[in-house]
């Protein structure tokens, strides 16, 4: 039996071309295994080889979905792979989106079998995962000696066409319920499940609820003519030229600014850096999506004590969880050690 024809999929920094100064490098094709593809290719064994690696930005892949994805799929075909894969991205956001996106396009227009790996909460998995097989990774890189391992044995058994069994071969739940047959009725096992939760024993609940984050409300302002308000948006209001490149998708930044003296954000000077809605309006008007005019007409009137001299900003468009918690956890400190009393936080 001949090798199976392998493809690899990895973005600048995994292809070792650099960071962020290189996101935006376009598509390219290089023969046999790159980088990560070394220890891809020896956990596959020998059955298989990897003819080529797709190198793309990540910033170019999300900024140009559309020509991205044609490009690549191109270069796919042209290699007449048996088996597609893509990362794994960890807790990267725009590779994870660009790796479930092409894993998507390749898996419908191709047919053939692709598999990702990803965090999860990276962007990519809520975006991808009812249309993509997608290996739960750890956060960083430092999980590659584990899921390296895992994506090839499930690749494997993938074109062998032999049956995935979800979170047994490591895999993240896809959200499908299929009709199946136990040895023991429902009823039964939700006893048993009672019984070890109630004396200690370890159990595995058959349907694992979403892990929501609740935040308790802080007591209200007694005097908000009084008070101090900060502004904090995820709406991508940002000066002129975007000074801190906030990506306009699955941001890994965020940044602040000094509107001390600012009394309206204008078109000149001010503009959106978020990708996930029409920039028209906002671009023309920002005080549409950070109302400082409002706060300052608020603030004469003597309806708030005042604005604060600085607000922050992201873009929340395809942003992790992970990464928006630990964005509030570092201006938080700073906004009450300035003494801030109230944050009012705008979206789009």
């Amino acid at each position: 039996m001949s090798k199976l024809r392998v493809v690899h999929y990895i973005n600048q920094f995994f292809a070792g071309l650099g960071g962020e100064e290189k996101a935006h490098v376009r598509p390219e094709v290089r023969e046999g295994k790159v980088g990560p593809g070394a220890a891809l290719e020896a956990a596959l064994g020998q059955d298989a080889g990897i003819v080529a690696t797709i190198v793309c930005g990540d910033s170019y892949y999300n900024e140009n979905l559309d020509e991205a994805r044609k490009t690549i799929l191109d270069m796919i075909k042209q290699q007449k792979a048996d088996l597609f894969i893509a990362g794994p991205a960890f807790n990267a956001g725009r590779y994870g989106v660009a790796c479930g996106d092409i894993c998507k396009a390749v898996s419908q227009e191709l047919g053939i079998p692709v598999l990702t790996g990803m965090y999860i909460e990276n962007p990519g998995v809520d975006l991808y995962r009812k249309d993509v097989d997608i290996i739960k990774t750890g956060n960083s890189a430092a999980d590659m000696r584990n899921a390296v391992p895992a994506m090839a044995k499930v690749a494997l058994k993938m074109v062998k066409g032999q049956e995935l069994k979800g979170r047994e071969d490591g895999l993240l739940e896809k959200g499908i319920r299929r009709n199946m047959y136990r040895d023991v009725r429902g009823s039964q096992r939700a006893v048993d499940m009672l019984t070890a939760k109630l004396s200690g024993r370890s159990y595995e609940t058959e349907y694992p609820m979403p892990n929501f984050d609740r935040v308790d409300p802080n007591p209200a302002i007694k005097d908000v003519g009084k008070a101090k308000i900060a502004l904090v948006t995820s709406g991508g209001i940002v000066p002129k030229g975007n000074p801190d490149n906030i990506e306009a998708s699955s941001a890994s930044k965020y940044g602040k600014y000094d509107i001390n003296g600012v009394t309206d954000l204008t078109s000149d000077k001010y503009q959106t850096a978020h990708g996930g809605y029409d920039p028209v309006y906002a671009n023309d008007d920002p005080d549409r999506v950070l109302p400082v005019d409002v706060l300052r007409d608020m603030e004469k009137e003597g309806v708030i004590g005042q604005l604060h001299r600085y607000y922050y900003a992201t873009v929340g468009n395809g942003t992790s969880v992970g990464n928006a918690k630990g964005f509030a956890m570092e201006f938080a400190k700073e906004l009450k050690a300035d003494g801030v009393d109230a944050v009012i936080l705008t979206s789009t």
